[in-house]
């Protein structure tokens, strides 16, 4: 039976001591085959090659670029440029640095986080998601932030990019794990009652978490959590699946490292460090785990790898002597005239992993139950007690104490121990400890609370209100230093003849008598904009008269004003007469844009008109009146906004496009138009879609042609993505197609983007589209792009 267990149990393979400082990260390279590389809070990074002669690991390539400790690392998977793939780490510099493989500088630093860069993951066609302590995740390509997710209300400790494309995860400390499509949040999954500090992918629709609440989750992308999993008596900080995408390994703050198999937790090895930070799986099934003792810990089933009896004695023996705290929890409170004596252990235990606590010659050593050799290991002795018993003084700097906290510094700096005796003063303890290591005096409040906090019942309470440590989220002190019926925009319609017409007005562009064999790309890059300009004067004059009569004595227009705006009217309706609207037309405009929501429309149909004619465009974008301008308009679009004045402030926003002034104004108010713009995807309305449409496609013409505007077209994209998640009218479908295609059109760096947001699987549904054809013809044409 020891035989077979042994088999499937999980040994020590070799240790290696490669680290100054705790090690913080890990992850499988993809070259050289078997190797992994490490990051750490002594700031480097380093690559481990296989060492077929001894076991073990050996050293191949260390890397440095961050002025502060490294905190995470993932591999961007090989590309044509870099067919060994590349090394990111994150750090709490702020900063993500990008190293290759034959040097030990980074090829580039991505600069953009406000504070520590806490997790990252790779996706797809070199997309890289970055999650921080400013609460924020981030989404890059090459060089260059694409997007900023933003939604949590506190650190995102964990992210992770799910194999269908476009789909992310990011976990926080607001106890939340969101899930984002194309930059927007979609789902919010609720459950742990502690931070989330690991993510890992099961499948397309399934995912891991882990949390400071010592559960693990299982859930499915929907947003159903399946299963719930416990073992763990302490924070867990990392998760990692092994190949057959089933089983998995965690580790956390309770020493020890987890297998679970067929949702059972089948072994665990406990190592002689505190703080169990990181993990991942080789492709051979071989478990390599980081620690705070800075010692990264290779585990293998296979006998071929399994440690030399001799280094299996010295770790065991390693485990033994260390010291285990029972205030960190694992172990529950401890009352030494309970505890049996060393007879207890002739009992054989009933699960891998069991601890059990033995009283030997007036101290408390802990043993841990081996299945495999049928025997308790060790595993340390046992320092102070609960609260029913005085624990034993901890020394430092020589001297006995009750209490040695660790205070951690949000620039980065080393932590700082204070040392307190429960007989001392809070408030002149906190006064010399801010003192000795030359801190802020405003910090004497939350200094002296914590100590108070933390030694009441002279055991450690709950977690401060000051903060919690950035690592662990123990409650360590963090103090950051730091018809004849007027229809609003309608006009006369132009039916699309026969033949190959131009998509957009239906004007012939040529004509074929044979059936086309191939699609011929009429359709993008679209640089022209797309204006709204049929118009039916009389039904806009006379609606906005009989509202007129109606409106209130303070916004009533004389005959007069009437009569000027009747000028302006036919003088712009038409571009071709070359009138001249004057200063004081387009004053009285303005004016008459600010008449009550619920009469302005015949007034918002005259000034997207208005705003096609250079001059009202000039005279009305340019400086503070272009400022004034957009924000009426995205006043009339808000969410409570009326539909007819929201699809007219879109058709006006559209026909700003048309001169110069307005396109400059619209670049720059770009972020706040278009995330405005996009909220209108969910009324339910094909006038409105079918404007939103046009915004992007003009926003896409305007860019196209600009590699530089990746972070612009990176929002395009996502406005586009997003709203073909819900809009139905197929000349919206189109549009935003024709939009797509004109990104991408020419552009490497947008077509990487486009794909790593999974637009080919969004869009391939349109290809069957045949009434209209344009609609299947387009999205062809486009996925070619994006093969």
């Amino acid at each position: 039976m020891s035989k077979m267990a042994s088999s499937n149990t999980y040994r020590l393979s070799c240790s290696v001591p490669g680290h100054e400082m705790d090690v913080r990260g890990l992850a499988a390279t993809w070259f050289p085959e078997g190797a992994f590389v490490s990051v750490s809070r002594d700031r480097t990074a380093r690559v481990w090659l296989p060492d077929s002669s001894s076991n073990g690991f050996t050293e191949m390539h260390c890397m440095n670029g961050h002025t502060n400790f490294v905190s995470c690392v993932c591999i961007v998977a090989p590309s044509e440029t870099y067919p060994r793939g590349l090394i990111a780490t994150g750090g709490n510099d702020n900063n993500v640095c990008v190293f290759s493989l034959d040097r030990p500088d980074p090829l580039y630093v991505l600069k953009g986080h406000k504070n520590t860069v806490c997790s990252l993951s790779a996706g797809k066609f070199g997309t890289l998601l970055s999650g921080s302590w400013d609460t924020t995740a981030k989404v890059w390509l090459g060089d260059k932030c694409m997007m900023t997710l933003q939604g949590h209300s506190a650190a995102v400790w964990a992210v992770v990019i799910l194999p269908e494309q476009g789909l992310m995860l990011t976990g926080s400390a607001d106890k939340t794990i969101k899930l984002w499509k194309a930059g927007k949040c979609e789902q919010t999954f609720t459950g742990h009652e502690d931070c989330v500090r690991g993510l890992a992918v099961v499948s397309d629709v399934e995912f891991f978490s882990c949390s400071n609440d010592a559960s693990i989750r299982r859930w499915m992308v929907s947003g159903e959590c399946v299963q719930v999993y416990y073992s763990h008596t302490n924070y867990i900080y990392s998760l990692a699946v092994f190949p057959n995408g089933q089983d998995f390994v965690s580790t956390g703050e309770d020493r020890t490292l987890r297998i679970w198999k067929k949702g059972d937790c089948v072994q665990t090895i406990r190592l002689p460090a505190q703080s169990v930070w990181c993990c991942c799986v080789l492709p051979n099934g071989d478990i390599v785990a980081g620690a705070s003792d800075g010692i990264i810990r290779v585990f293998t089933e296979s006998e071929e790898r399994v440690a030399s009896a001799q280094d299996l004695q010295a770790f065991e023996d390693e485990l033994s002597k260390a010291t285990i705290d029972p205030k960190t929890g694992d172990l529950g409170d401890i009352k030494m005239e309970d505890l049996p004596g060393r007879e207890h252990l002739n009992e054989p235990g009933n699960r891998d992993g069991q601890t059990r606590l033995i009283k030997e010659g007036g101290h408390v050593e802990a043993y841990q139950w081996s299945m495999s050799e049928s025997r308790w290991i060790k595993i340390g002795d046992v320092v102070g007690g609960s609260s029913q018993q005085p624990s034993k003084k901890i020394m430092y700097e020589g001297k006995e104490y009750d209490f040695v906290f660790t205070i951690d510094v949000n620039e980065g700096g080393p932590s700082m121990k204070l040392p307190y005796n429960v007989t001392d003063d809070p408030w002149l303890t906190a006064h010399n400890f801010l003192q000795k290591n030359d801190l802020s005096p405003m910090f004497l409040d939350q200094v002296a609370n914590f100590i108070i906090e933390n030694t009441k019942g002279h055991t450690l309470g709950s977690a401060p209100s000051v903060g919690s440590d950035p690592f662990t989220g123990m409650s360590k002190a963090l103090f950051p230093l730091w018809s004849g019926r007027y229809i609003p925009g309608t006009g006369s319609t132009v039916s699309a003849p026969a033949g190959v017409a131009d998509p957009f007005t239906g004007k012939i562009a040529y004509s074929s008598s044979g059936v086309r064999q191939t699609i011929t790309n009429i359709y993008f890059p679209k640089t022209d904009g797309v204006m709204f300009e049929q118009a039916n004067a009389t039904q806009i004059l006379g609606k906005l008269k009989e509202l007129n009569g109606g409106a209130p004595h303070v916004h009533q227009l004389t005959e007069e004003a009437l009569n000027s705006l009747e000028k302006l009217l036919l003088s712009i309706s038409d571009l071709k007469t070359k009138g001249q609207p004057t200063v004081e037309q387009i004053s009285l405009l303005w004016k008459t844009c600010h008449w009550p929501e619920d009469i302005v429309f015949p007034v918002l149909d005259i000034l997207r008109l208005a705003v096609r004619h250079p001059e009202v465009n000039r005279q009305m974008c340019s400086d503070t009146e272009g400022v004034s301008l957009c924000n009426l308009l995205l006043c009339l679009m808000g969410p409570e906004g009326r539909p007819a004045n929201q699809m007219l402030a879109l058709r006006t926003m559209c026909n700003l496009f048309a001169a110069a002034q307005g396109q400059e104004l619209l670049l720059k108010q770009r972020e706040a138009v278009l995330s405005r713009a996009s909220d209108l995807r969910s009324v339910c309305n094909k006038n409105i879609h079918v404007a939103l449409a046009t915004l992007v496609l003009n926003y896409a013409g305007h860019l196209h042609g600009q590699p530089s505007e990746l972070e612009a077209k990176a929002q395009c994209l996502s406005v586009a993505s997003t709203a073909l998640e819900v809009v139905q009218d197929k000349e919206a479908v189109f549009r935003l197609l024709v939009a797509l295609g004109t990104m991408v059109s020419g552009d490497d760096s947008a077509k990487g983007l486009a794909r790593s947001l999974g637009i080919s699987s969004q869009i391939t549904k349109y290809c069957s589209v045949s009434d209209p054809a344009k609609v299947g013809d387009c999205c062809r044409l486009v996925l070619g792009e994006l093969q």
